[in-house]
C-alpha cells in the first residue's frame, strides 16, 4: 500500500482564492512500509537508564553481534551508560561478564 498523502488548499492572504498555496502533509502508516515495526514498550524502556536496575533480567546485543542482531539474555550487574537516555540502548554488564546494549527488558 503506498504512503498516504493529504493535501489542503489554503488561499494566500491578500489574494483571490483562485491563486492558492497547496500545503501537503506526509503521514505514513505502519503498514505502508514492509518490515516497519513500531517500537514496543520494552524497546522504549531499554533506552532510558531509570528503567534499568541491577538484578533485572534483560536481553542485550553484544558489540560482535550488532550486525546480526543476536540477543544475549542475562541479569544486569552494572549499568555502564552514565547519561539518562541513549538512542541505541543503555550499556550494561551482565552477571556473566558480557557487555552490551539493552534491547529488551524481560522482567
Amino acid at each position: 500500500m503506498p504512503p498516504t498523502f493529504q493535501a489542503k488548499i489554503a488561499p494566500k492572504r491578500g489574494r483571490s482564492p483562485l491563486v492558492s498555496k497547496i500545503i501537503t502533509s506526509f503521514d505514513p502508516l505502519p503498514g505502508d512500509y514492509p518490515g516497519f515495526q513500531e517500537k514496543n514498550d520494552s524497546a522504549m524502556n531499554s533506552n532510558t537508564r531509570s528503567h534499568i536496575k541491577p538484578g533485572l533480567r534483560v536481553r542485550i546485543v553484544l558489540k560482535k553481534d550488532q550486525p546480526s542482531g543476536k540477543l544475549t539474555e542475562g541479569i544486569v550487574k552494572d549499568i555502564l551508560t552514565s547519561s539518562p537516555t541513549h538512542p541505541h540502548g543503555i550499556k550494561v554488564r551482565l552477571e556473566s561478564g558480557a557487555v552490551g546494549r539493552v534491547k529488551e527488558i524481560v522482567g
